[in-house]
This record gives structure tokens, sequence and C-alpha cells, in this order.
């Protein structure tokens, strides 16, 4: 078996949590806050519909330049925040992709390196399967945590995440 079969399985059981979470989320919760300067529910859950979807990027490039974010993209990840019905319609085309993705990726292809610059700053570069588990898996779980809680925070009642 691939490390992309591997990583395909855990993305599947993986994403089925995170999508109940979103979807657990009532539109009048999505601009709550837990405290100033911290985001928003619709933020945290916004996060959580770009980072499953961020498998095809690492896969198929050598790395990403944050710096050429532009305003556009921004504007609509803003917008994606106030529209759980959205974010989940987004979520679901972002899994697809990724699932795709890591149908066809090699052992080669994970062992290549990517890199994530800003600008002429290298922020990091590390294995595309390394950057897979740190920054999709990893960082989806951290994220789903952080959403757990501040519905908890904002008196959304939810069941265990891992024993739905």
């Amino acid at each position: 078996m691939t490390i992309a079969q591997h990583m395909k399985a855990e993305l599947k059981s993986e994403a089925e949590l995170t999508r109940g979470l979103i979807a657990h989320i009532p539109a009048d919760k999505l601009g709550f806050s837990p405290g100033h300067g911290m985001h928003t529910i619709g933020w945290n859950a916004s996060h959580l519909v770009e980072a499953v979807g961020w498998v095809p990027g690492i896969l198929n490039s050598p790395g990403m330049d944050v710096a050429a974010v532009d305003a556009e993209q921004a504007a609509a990840s803003l917008a994606l925040s106030t529209d759980v019905a959205a974010m989940l319609r987004m979520f679901d085309e972002n899994l697809a992709n990724s699932l795709a993705a890591l149908e066809v990726a090699s052992d080669a292809r994970m062992d290549e390196t990517w890199t994530m610059s800003m600008g002429t700053q290298v922020l990091f570069t590390m294995k595309k399967g390394a950057c897979l588990h740190k920054w999709v898996f990893t960082h989806t779980a951290h994220h789903r945590g952080i959403l757990s809680t501040m519905l908890r925070l904002a008196g959304v009642q939810h069941g265990s995440i891992y024993e739905q």
C-alpha cells in the first residue's frame, strides 16, 4: 500500500468528523469569538474548509508563496466564513479534489520537497508527505479542536468528536 493510499483513507475518516462539526454550526454563531483578537467560529470553520483542499497544491507544485495571496482570495475566504451551506459545498469540492490528487500520487512524489515562502523569505522546506501530514492532517485536527471548544463556549452543545 502506498503512502498516498494510507493518507486517502485517513483523510476520508478525518474529513467526515470535520464536516460533521462544521454542519453543526448554527448560522447565528458564525460571528462568535471567545475574546479580543481571536478569530471567529466562522473563520475557523472556513479555515478547515480551505485546509482539506491543500492536498493538490502540495502534491502538484514545488511550493507556495503566501505573499502572492491576493485581495480577491482573501475576500472570498471572508465571505465563505458567513455561510455554513457554502462552506459545506466548498468542503465537499475540496475533499473530492484532494482525494483525486492522492489517488494518483506515488511514494516518489511524497518524497519530493515542497517550500513555503513569503516573497524571497523561505518559511520552510519539507518532503511533500511530511508536509501533508503536518499541514493538512495535524493542522486540521488542531483547528477542529479549536472549533469544538469555541462552539461549546458559544453555548452550542455537540457530541464527542471521535465517538460519533
